[in-house]
């Protein structure tokens, strides 16, 4: 099992019911009732999704009476952003350059 944040948080967005519950949870808190409402899955299976996420530091849970609402917790995806801006910059330079080959081989057909 990863150690590192960087691994963990990676593995928690793995799976795309995680990142469905995360993009449900950028709306606002939630229940579990809530956030297991539009999947096909057993409320165990969404609590599990759930530890995953709070282990990753993906979303906290609150305690509010009886309420027990799921909060996103960005933080630990600027991160994540940060090491793929580094490719993303890679990419974009590549993209570049193939740009500007692709306009001079297009410049020589022209004449």
């Amino acid at each position: 099992m990863a150690t590192d944040q960087l691994s963990v948080v990676f593995g928690a967005l793995a799976d795309p019911t995680r990142r469905a519950i995360l993009a449900r949870l950028a709306d606002g808190p939630a229940t579990v009732n809530e956030i297991a409402e539009p999947f096909d899955v057993t409320l165990p299976a969404i609590s599990k999704h759930l530890k995953v996420l709070e282990r990753a530091g993906l979303i906290s849970r609150g305690r509010e009476k009886q309420w027990r609402p799921c909060r996103l917790e960005a933080e630990p995806l600027r991160a994540a952003d940060e090491w793929m801006n580094r490719y993303r910059q890679f990419w974009e330079s590549s993209f570049d350059k193939l740009d500007l080959h692709l306009r001079t081989l297009m410049k020589g057909t022209e004449q």
